[in-house]
């Protein structure tokens, strides 16, 4: 098995290359869906998020008010500190659990916004960091998600920088490029993964 750290910086297009390495044959293991897993109605992990934040944070049907959340947590580091100290232990312990399912000889990539915010790095046999310029980040965002230009800079601004971003990188994916050159660029970053992942297994 070759576990491979995928990450990248809002708008660089980490989903689409995560996608496309689906359709190569990798498994998925997804921290932002599993956050959102861990902390579903009827879950431990929203009955503790509750126990710190108060009732308030929940939406009329019982499950959780991410917006209101994320403007209590985002404002102040120690609060954030305490959500992550309960979302984080649980999506760790369902990452593992959905490695250890897969087979032997897979390629797993874990995709993970804040691998190099959080010192993730040593955990994965190698890192691939999809990277694109900050106009490219910029006008995606704007462009396709809909986001002030403000609100965009405010979110690229409060993650790694680029340069702390390469400097974990084994494999850098340039995503300044149309889709059927990233296509492309896919495919040959998969082969490599391929045979170390036969390697690893041998």
């Amino acid at each position: 098995m070759l576990k491979v750290g995928l990450t990248g910086g809002i708008g660089a297009g980490k989903s689409e290359v995560s996608r496309l390495l689906v359709e190569h044959g990798a498994v998925l293991i997804d921290a932002d869906r599993i956050a959102r897993e861990v902390v579903a109605p009827g879950t431990a992990g929203l009955a503790a998020v509750v126990d710190a934040f108060g009732e308030g944070v929940l939406a009329e049907d019982g499950s959780l008010d991410r917006p209101k959340l994320g403007s209590i947590v985002f404002a102040d580091a120690e609060k954030l500190a305490v959500l992550n100290s309960i979302v984080h232990p649980l999506v760790g312990a369902r990452s593992h659990e959905l490695e250890e399912a897969a087979a032997e000889d897979s390629v797993v990539v874990h995709d993970v916004p804040l691998l190099a915010e959080n010192g993730l790095a040593p955990l994965y046999d190698l890192v691939i960091v999809v990277d694109a310029s900050t106009e490219t980040q910029l006008d995606r965002l704007v462009r396709l998600r809909g986001m002030t230009e403000e609100d965009a800079r405010a979110r690229m601004g409060a993650q790694a920088t680029r340069d702390k971003r390469l400097e974990i990188a084994d494999v850098v994916i340039d995503n300044d490029v149309p889709l059927e050159v990233l296509q492309r660029r896919v495919r040959d970053v998969w082969a490599e993964l391929v045979r170390r992942a036969r390697g690893a297994s041998e």
